[in-house]
C-alpha cells in the first residue's frame, strides 16, 4: 500500500525518486493541467522534477509554482485537473513525499489512491510529438487575495508567527502584515532545515509562550512544514488544544453541524451536531462534500467547505487574528469543557500489521472502545512506524483507565511486531 493517511510518505531514497516519476505519469495521463507545489525541503525539487517528468511525458502542462504550502497548491488546483504537492508534511526532513489534490481542493479518496496504484505500473507515456509544457506560476497571490476578501482583521494587534521554516513563510507573515497586524516572526525563513521539529505539538513550542508575553501579542499562529495544519497560543501565552481550537472556530462560524475524527474530544458534542470519521483530513474533507458547516481534526487540520476542502493553515491563521482581535480569546477557552485527553505513541517497526492483529478491518482508522465514562482509539500511523493510543475521560481517573485498555490491547500486539515496541 503505497498511500498513507495523507499522501504518498516516505524517506528519501531513489526509489522514492522513481515512484514519482511513475505517479507523475500515472495520475496525469488524462489531465491536461497539473498544478504543482513543494515544501521547503531539501530534497522537494529532485522529487518535483521527477514528477514533473512523468506528468510532462503523459502529455500534461505543469503549472510549477515552486515553493508554496499545501493549501495554495490546492487552492490553485480548481482551475485544473489535479494538484500535486511534494511534502512530507510535519514529518521530519529525512522524508518526503506526495500529496494529490482534486480541483475542489480534497485529498485523493481511497478509490482514487486504488486507481492511481493499479495505473503506476503501467505508464502510459506519449510520444515525444505530445508532451507537455512546464510554466511557472505565482500560486500565492491569488490565494493570499482570496483569504483577504474573506477575512477582515482589526487592525492594531500584534501577533508572533512560527512556520517552523516551512512553506508558510512565504506567505503568512506577508498576508497578516499587509492585513495590518503587526508581526513578530519566528522560524519564518523557508531554510529547509527545521529549527524545531515540525508538527506543532505544544512540547516541541516551548519557547512561543514567552514570546507572546514578552511581546505583548494577542496570541500566537503556528504552522507545520507544509502549512495545512495551524495551531496556536492564546495571548497569555498558553497552548490551544486542538478540541479547545475545533471548539473555538464553531462557536465564530456559529456552525451547527461539524464533522470530525474518532479521536477528538467528547466535548464538541455538547456545542454542535457532529459527525465523525476515521482519522485523516481526506475522510474529513469528503464527509463535508454532503454535510457539515465546518470540519477538522485536533492534530490542527480545520477545513471550511465554503472555502476549500484542502485544511489552510493560512486562512485558518487569517481567522484567528480576525477572532483575536474582537474576542478575548484566554476568556473563550477558560469557558469551555474540559476533559483530560492522553496522547501516546509506541514505536514499532510494522504498526499496520500489529493492529490489524486486534482485529481492524482498516489499521490506520484503528480500534476504538468506549464506555460512558470515556474511550480509547489505536491506531497504526499512517506516516511514521508508530501505534498511536488516544484516551479520554471525564475525569482524569477515567481517561488512565481508558489508556491502560488502550495499552493492554497493544501488549497483546507484541508477537506480531517483529521487533520491540518503544514508548516514545
Amino acid at each position: 500500500m503505497l498511500f498513507g493517511s495523507s499522501g504518498i510518505r516516505q524517506e528519501y531514497s531513489q526509489s522514492l525518486l522513481r515512484l514519482a516519476l511513475s505517479t507523475g505519469a500515472a495520475v496525469s495521463a488524462s489531465a491536461d493541467k497539473v498544478i504543482m507545489g513543494r515544501d521547503t525541503r531539501t530534497t522537494g525539487q529532485l522529487l518535483a522534477d521527477s514528477f514533473m517528468a512523468g506528468a510532462l511525458s503523459a502529455g500534461a502542462d505543469v503549472y510549477y509554482g515552486g515553493i508554496a504550502p499545501t493549501p495554495t497548491v490546492a487552492f490553485a488546483t480548481r482551475g485544473a485537473d489535479l494538484g500535486c504537492m511534494i511534502t512530507a508534511s510535519h514529518n521530519p526532513e529525512r522524508y518526503n513525499g506526495m500529496k494529490l489534490i482534486n480541483p475542489d481542493g480534497s485529498s485523493f479518496t481511497k478509490a482514487q489512491q486504488k486507481v492511481c496504484e493499479e495505473e503506476i505500473s503501467q505508464m502510459n507515456w506519449k510520444n515525444w510529438e505530445n508532451q507537455g509544457e512546464v510554466h511557472s506560476s505565482d500560486l500565492i497571490t491569488p490565494h493570499c487575495d482570496a483569504i483577504l476578501d474573506k477575512i477582515e482583521i482589526k487592525e492594531g494587534i500584534s501577533m508572533v508567527i512560527d512556520c517552523g521554516n516551512g512553506a508558510g513563510g512565504m506567505i503568512t507573515p506577508g498576508m497578516l502584515s499587509s492585513a495590518g497586524v503587526k508581526v513578530h516572526c519566528l522560524n519564518c525563513n523557508p531554510s529547509g532545515i527545521f529549527a524545531r521539529p515540525s508538527e506543532p505539538l505544544e512540547t516541541n513550542l516551548p519557547y512561543v509562550g514567552r514570546m507572546v508575553r514578552k511581546t505583548g501579542a494577542r496570541g500566537a499562529v503556528i504552522h507545520d512544514g507544509d502549512a495545512d495544519r495551524f495551531m496556536a497560543f492564546d495571548q497569555k501565552g498558553r497552548y490551544i488544544s486542538g478540541d479547545h481550537l475545533l471548539m473555538l472556530f464553531s462557536s465564530w462560524l456559529g456552525a451547527e453541524k461539524v464533522v470530525t475524527t474518532v479521536d477528538a474530544s467528547m466535548a464538541i458534542e455538547e456545542i454542535a451536531e457532529v459527525h465523525r470519521t476515521p482519522v485523516g483530513d481526506s475522510y474529513v474533507s469528503e464527509k463535508l462534500i454532503d454535510w457539515g458547516d465546518f470540519g477538522g481534526e485536533p492534530s490542527g487540520s480545520w477545513i471550511f467547505p465554503g472555502h476549500s476542502l484542502c485544511p489552510d493553515g493560512i486562512y485558518t491563521a487569517a481567522l484567528f487574528c480576525q477572532i483575536a482581535a474582537e474576542w478575548d480569546v484566554a476568556e473563550e477557552i477558560d469557558k469551555m469543557p474540559d476533559y483530560p485527553i492522553l496522547r501516546s505513541s509506541y514505536h514499532c517497526p510494522n504498526p499496520a500489521e500489529v493492529v490489524s492483529a486486534l482485529g481492524a478491518d482498516c489499521p490506520t482508522d484503528g480500534i476504538r472502545i468506549e464506555d460512558e465514562n470515556g474511550w480509547c482509539l489505536v491506531r497504526a500511523s499512517g506516516t511514521e512506524p508508530k501505534v498511536r493510543i488516544t484516551a479520554e475521560g471525564r475525569t482524569k481517573a477515567a481517561a488512565t483507565a481508558m489508556q491502560e485498555k488502550g495499552q493492554a490491547m497493544l501488549r497483546k500486539g507484541r508477537p506480531y511486531t517483529n521487533g520491540d515496541i518503544k514508548v516514545i
